[in-house]
């Protein structure tokens, strides 16, 4: 997001509301997932998001692009298993197991205010949509980011895609315009670890459900291929975070967040970047899905139950950490980023304090045996269904069907589920700790 637009706004929101916003505080966070362990988990997880809150971008005087990002930071997304299709011009993503010679583990993608014919942008590689294909220890050279400016140009991020043209307004002396388009984006779009932290909620995905949520992402940049129509960005109706709650929303994780409703409404609820960080490894790991009757009430979790055949918390959603890169000659690597908290107790602070607390939120092997055992006291105080449908007096008949549907398919799934953690503990030679350790409620 731009300077100006997120911060400008963000500030009006909390000044309306008397300091609905928390900052979070300033300094690189510490790393969740190391190398290894991001090997053992896409073995165990081909398929799985990231949508990842970053920080407020900073970047030094006198080289290049003068950028200064709002405190709202931006939002970004990465889905490992998927690729872009090579050949079409326009951006659209397709799994990678559908070509025939798959060019990468998965593509990043950011949705900016610059574009004018797009939603969103692709970045082939993880290691280069978040890092540059930089080493994590090695800084930032002025050098080294012009060398990262050659790859994305390589790639070819912007072949299709216009900027608006007020962006080049600015435009310094020496840039060709494809050249500034890769200029004002970098750390945005993609190598964010450049000049941003990240806090990424990583959430695995069958591969059915990554089809959906690729048919979602294609559908948003189809009229803008077609020349239909010409993307316009908005902070309150139609933001980064958007974009990315509802991709996730298309296999019915948690509910869509309408967009590009009346300004008005908008003002009152649109998503922030960090907040949904919190949200979604809540959502993930936080239901109470011993509760059967709590989860049937829940409208999208009973639909993706009945749907997809399983919950929205369950194993392998855990948070992935990364930072700015030290030493920087380019970005300030003192980059901030807010809550938009509206509660007195400043609940998401809280929250997030908790999440980089507590290894279930952090390590997979804490996260599997976290569910393990979760899953083992469900099954060990499983009730009959006649108890449940006794006190459903009142329900309709079809109302009762879809009861027995939900509560066969409930108990079938954690039954599965209980096997295949257990198959994921033997893949990674663990041996389980007990529940106290754990973390079991």
């Amino acid at each position: 997001m731009s300077a100006a637009t997120w911060g400008a706004l963000a500030i009006a929101a909390c000044a309306l509301w008397l300091g609905g916003c928390a900052e979070l505080r300033p300094g690189a966070p510490r790393p969740a997932i190391a190398p290894d362990e991001d090997a053992e988990y896409a073995r165990l997880f081909p398929y799985y998001a990231e949508s990842c809150a970053v920080s407020q971008l900073k970047k030094k005087e006198g080289f290049g692009a003068e950028l200064f990002g709002g405190i709202g930071g931006h939002q970004v997304f990465y889905l490992n298993g998927v690729c872009r299709a090579r050949d079409e011009k326009h951006p659209r993503l397709v799994p990678c197991d559908e070509l025939p010679a798959p060019h990468a583990d998965g593509v990043g993608f950011s949705v900016n205010e610059h574009y004018r014919n797009a939603t969103w942008a692709a970045v082939e590689g993880r290691d280069f949509f978040f890092a540059g294909g930089l080493p994590p220890d090695g800084g930032l050279t002025r050098e080294a980011y012009a060398r990262v400016q050659r790859a994305a140009r390589a790639q070819g991020i912007y072949a299709a895609i216009d900027f608006h043209e007020r962006y080049f307004t600015d435009m310094q002396p020496g840039f060709t315009r494809d050249e500034f388009r890769y200029e004002l984006s970098i750390a945005t779009d993609y190598a964010i670890a450049l000049g941003r932290n990240r806090y990424c909620a990583r959430v695995p995905l069958r591969r059915g459900e990554m089809r959906k949520v690729v048919d979602f992402l294609n559908a948003l940049n189809a009229p803008y291929a077609a020349g239909d129509k010409e993307f316009a960005w908005n902070v309150l109706t139609h933001n980064c975070a958007h974009v990315n709650h509802n991709a996730l929303a298309a296999v019915d994780l948690w509910p869509a967040w309408p967009m590009d409703r009346p300004l008005v409404i908008s003002a009152l609820d649109f998503p922030v970047p960090k907040n949904e960080f919190v949200n979604l490894l809540r959502r993930t790991n936080d239901l109470p899905i011993e509760d059967l009757e709590a989860m049937y009430a829940d409208s999208t979790a009973r639909a993706m139950l009945l749907r997809e055949g399983r919950l929205p918390t369950g194993p392998g959603a855990i948070a992935d950490l990364g930072g700015i890169l030290r030493p920087n000659e380019v970005y300030d690597d003192e980059s901030r980023s807010i809550f938009y908290d509206l509660t007195p107790t400043r609940s998401f602070q809280r929250r997030f304090d908790e999440i980089l607390s507590e290894p279930r939120y952090l390590r997979l092997r804490d996260n599997l045996a976290y569910f393990a055992a979760r899953y083992r006291h469900i099954l060990a105080a499983r009730q009959p269904l006649a108890q449940y449908l006794a006190r459903r007096q009142g329900a309709s008949t079809s109302e009762l069907d879809e009861f027995r549907e939900f509560y066969r398919r409930y108990y079938e799934y954690i039954e599965k589920e209980v096997s295949e953690v257990a198959s994921m503990m033997a893949v990674l030679q663990y041996t389980e700790p007990d529940a106290a350790a754990a973390g079991t409620p």
